[in-house]
């Protein structure tokens, strides 16, 4: 079995070595992992990656060999060694499922038990929260503006081999089409696609024989690359040996509202009016958008999806919020807060529900502290039972997520579906615990800190 247990930063473990060594490792506590605020120009954002946590802490143990590396480097002395060796998370974890919608402030996970086993895992579940939100979020983005038309998921060769692969899946839930990632289509059972790029196409003495070669390989249905030479010249190749059956021609270069165009009135000059017309090239939401009104009908995105120059992050954070005001598992709890300049939290357990007015938009996220805020019938409680008592219970197929995120993103008022110079979509409400609204310190538009 791997072990997930050294992903994770040395500050973790030099903090439950001295917690140990004081006597306070094991004072019951609650931690909460959330988003101060969302990115400057986004509406909304995206849970994913529940899942690969859910998967991930199960994996989370100390072998000889993650003890030995610690002892030697220092990092562990014999008591760390010792509790690290019988290490198992065993309290509870509640958040927002996978593919639901979050704004600034939103509870994502409460992570509760003693100091040593939940401080652990502050890495971990940040690592993987950031980033496969943060790719959910931006893929949201690029099928809400390509308005059904499907979208191919072509990030392996842009990024991290491992990250491709939690890339693909994070962009499938929010509703990508299949991925070219084959460890992707094998380890969460995602439909998988791809054909050829020029270098077959110029393998061959003709770009006819290429074209023959790819037909008998794939059948008529196959999509052909056509702008490796002379686009008119491919597409009259390629409907003649198919006597206008070809599936689709794939554009990945040029003006493409210009070329989409052009291509479509030459098909359909040629009789292959049922011919599709796949574009790729960088593309984003914003482009995807620009071509709303030109005659495409899907889309290849890889490295705006998958890379950092393509999307913000999420700037999630993982913070203390209570702790047991004594010693001993019947201690009352007592909420704790950091008061840094500009990096306040609020301390105490949080309730979320989604404020759904009486036609199915949203009009708010609400969050009670200490205490479940009071809905109507058609409201949404937000957080779900994850893990208790260290036992995995909110595990879900992944196909789950994805529907809950299109149920989640209809319900988003007009101004949560603008791409441009975007604000958040819904208000965040605070409330204390009798109810009353409360100073939200996790205000929009600046730029999110992750310390």
């Amino acid at each position: 079995m791997t072990s997930t247990a050294l992903l994770t930063d040395m500050y973790e473990l030099t903090m439950v070595r001295a917690a140990l060594h004081s006597g306070k490792a094991f004072r019951h506590v609650l931690f909460e992992l959330f988003p101060r605020r969302l990115p400057t120009g986004r509406s909304y954002g995206v849970v994913a990656g529940t899942g690969r946590v859910l998967d991930a802490l199960a994996d989370f143990h100390f072998g000889d060999a993650e003890i030995d590396y610690l002892v030697n480097a220092g990092v562990a002395d014999d008591l760390l060694a010792s509790y690290l060796a019988d290490y198992r998370f065993t309290g509870d974890i509640v958040g927002y499922p996978e593919g639901e919608l979050f704004f600034g402030g939103s509870p994502l996970l409460q992570v509760e038990g003693d100091f040593a086993e939940v401080v652990m895992l502050e890495t971990l579940l940040l690592s993987i929260l950031n980033h496969d939100s943060a790719i959910a979020s931006a893929a949201s983005r690029m099928t809400m503006a390509a308005e059904g038309r499907p979208i191919l998921e072509f990030g392996a060769r842009r990024t991290h081999e491992k990250a491709a692969v939690a890339a693909a899946r994070a962009a499938w839930i929010a509703g990508f089409g299949p991925t070219s990632d084959l460890e992707a289509g094998r380890s969460f059972g995602l439909p998988v696609s791809g054909t050829a790029a020029h270098a077959f196409t110029m393998l061959f003495d003709t770009e006819e024989e290429a074209f023959r070669a790819q037909l008998d390989w794939l059948g008529e249905d196959t999509t052909l690359l056509v702008d490796t030479y002379d686009v008119d010249e491919a597409i009259r190749t390629a409907v003649r040996l198919t006597d206008g059956r070809i599936g689709g021609v794939r554009i990945d270069s040029g003006d493409l509202s210009t070329e989409v165009t052009h291509v479509r009135a030459l098909l359909d000059s040629l009789g292959a009016t049922r011919t599709r017309i796949v574009v790729t090239n960088d593309l984003d939401e914003y482009q995807i958008a620009a071509l709303r009104a030109a005659p495409v009908d899907g889309f290849g995105v890889g490295t705006s999806l998958v890379t950092g120059s393509g999307h913000p992050t999420c700037g999630f954070v993982f913070k203390i919020v209570a702790r047991a005001t004594s010693e001993g598992p019947d201690a009352p709890m007592e909420d704790v807060a950091k008061m840094s300049e500009n990096k306040h939290t609020i301390g105490g357990r949080k309730f979320a529900m989604r404020q759904i007015n009486g036609k199915g938009i949203a009009e708010a996220e609400v969050i009670g502290i200490d205490a479940a805020p009071r809905g109507d019938s058609d409201d949404r409680e937000l957080l779900v039972d994850l893990v208790k008592g260290g036992e995995v219970v909110g595990a879900e197929p992944l196909a789950s997520a994805r529907e809950r995120h299109e149920r989640a993103r209809a319900e988003l008022p007009l101004k949560g579906r603008h791409l441009a110079n975007a604000e958040p979509a819904i208000p965040t409400v605070i409330l204390d615990s009798s109810g009353q609204e409360t100073d939200n310190v996790y205000q929009a538009g600046a730029a999110p800190t992750n310390l």
